[in-house]
């Protein structure tokens, strides 16, 4: 049983939706009549009391209207509600800051040199309480030093101008908070590190057409795309061009999609952005011939037909073998890499070597079918198949003496063992001719196998092919 629950009659009513952040990390502190103003307040918003006034709400609560000034002030204190205005009295329901930690009042004299250097800084408009408490949260529960947080609003208007909103600031503050840079030194470092990739950035925009100024963010990504991905500064620009982009974002996107596909030179980039419309068209036309449906082709494009392009497969073998594949029952793009991949693994790249590989795949596929007729099988071939056949021809075997082998076989209980087994006698008694194979009285020919070696032979081919057939391998 749980320690709080509803009833079913509770459970069917309206409620008033509060914060958590409100129950774990304000409730505990805050002053009861208080909290009682706050819920009060929030079901007044929630269920649309517009005509409700200061007035009326301290009446419900049996308190004065004095009272209850004083206890929204008490509660714009934690930054829980803003007072709009005094006459009429308004108030703006706020969010909490964080989920967890006690929320602390502050003393505005506490900061008063710092409050001054801010609104020196920050010369373009009137600083308000409010935002003085956003700063006051920076430097107590973030851990900026004085001057750091200083230097970090000066790097602010100077990027963006003497009227900068809070908004940025706080962005930019936290950011630099997330990476441990809270004390002037660091952050003097910081914004020293950024200066120097600033006359890169500068190049960058000036040549995509970007206006304003590089940002903290710009640098974070510009690093990110030279330091990590690999890419020098005329591959970044070539890239902008080339995928026409106009923000860092988007060319953030491009360059991860370059470096998937190994592109990093200037001249790779442009051949890879002239050929990508053929990449699509390529996708669209495998996806065809293979019966696929494509509901987005993109993932398809980068998944596999520029892994495919990449290993050296040129768009004509690749649509080739798209239509191979169909006709091999591998009808998807998974099936497809996996055919690839074993290409690959054996060498063969180029569009010659496939070409013949495919050619004799389906020679051999035939020439198969054509053996199991005459052995009296009509079930479709199998792995084992294939590497009796292998083995046939590294016995050097042809094709006309494999015909031979299996009309002999043809009726027995196992005719693909009992080829085996006549042909590894032939080959140990030398017979690779048609005319060389013992003749029986009638004149049909003969498998020159006799009493118990013939039965030992079909025994151990037919025991060889049933533990292939457990083990999956067909």
């Amino acid at each position: 049983m749980p320690f709080i629950s509803v009833s079913d009659e509770v459970a069917k009513k309206s409620f008033t939706q509060v914060e958590n952040k409100f129950i774990t990390k304000y409730m505990p502190v805050l002053d009861p009549t208080a909290v009682k103003v706050y819920l009060y307040s929030l079901y007044l918003y929630q269920t649309g009391g517009n005509s409700y006034t200061l007035t009326d709400l301290a009446a419900k609560l049996d308190i004065t209207e004095e009272k209850a000034k004083e206890l929204f002030e008490h509660l714009e204190e934690f930054e829980l509600v803003s007072i709009v205005c005094n006459s009429p009295f308004e108030i703006k329901i706020l969010d909490a800051e964080n989920v967890y930690g006690t929320p602390k009042k502050f003393k505005p004299e506490k900061y008063a040199d710092f409050n001054k250097s801010v609104q020196n800084v920050i010369s373009g408009r009137m600083i308000s309480t409010n935002e003085f408490r956003e700063y006051f949260i920076l430097l107590d529960e973030y851990g900026f030093e004085p001057n750091a947080l200083l230097m970090i609003i000066n790097y602010c208007v100077n990027l963006k101008g003497a009227d900068i909103r809070l908004a940025y600031i706080k962005k930019v503050a936290k950011s630099f908070a997330d990476e441990g840079v809270t004390t002037a030194k660091k952050t003097e470092e910081k914004l020293s590190a950024y200066t120097s990739s600033t006359p890169a950035l500068i190049n960058l925009f000036n040549a995509i057409g970007i206006t304003r100024k590089p940002d903290v963010d710009d640098d974070k990504l510009y690093k990110k795309w030279t330091r990590e991905l690999g890419f020098d500064e005329k591959a970044v620009i070539a890239a902008a061009k080339h995928f026409k982009v106009k923000d860092c974002a988007r060319l953030d996107g491009a360059l991860q999609e370059l470096y998937k596909n190994h592109m990093f030179d200037v001249k790779e980039i442009e051949n890879y952005c002239k050929n990508k419309n053929s990449f699509i068209a390529l996708t669209l036309q495998i996806a065809k011939n293979l019966g696929v449906y494509m509901q987005n082709y993109f993932p398809y494009v980068d998944n596999y037909v520029n892994v495919w392009c990449n290993l050296g497969y040129t768009f004509e073998c690749l649509e080739n073998l798209s239509k191979y594949c169909f006709k091999s029952d591998k009808k998807s793009f998974e099936a497809m890499n996996e055919f690839i991949t074993s290409l690959y693994d054996r060498g063969l790249v180029s569009d010659e070597s496939v070409t013949e590989y495919i050619e004799k795949t389906v020679a051999d596929g035939k020439l198969l079918k054509e053996l199991l007729s005459v052995c009296g099988l009509t079930r479709k071939i199998i792995a084992w198949d294939k590497n009796c056949l292998e083995n046939w021809r590294n016995w050097n075997f042809s094709d006309e003496m494999l015909f031979e082998a299996a009309k002999l076989a043809c009726g027995k209980a196992n005719p693909m063992a009992y080829m085996n087994g006549i042909l590894s006698s032939w080959k140990k008694d030398g017979i690779f001719e048609a005319e060389k194979i013992p003749r029986t009285s009638t004149g049909k020919a003969s498998g020159n196998i006799s009493g118990n070696k013939k039965r030992g032979l079909i025994e151990q081919w037919k025991s060889t092919l049933e533990a292939m057939d457990e083990n999956g391998d067909n």
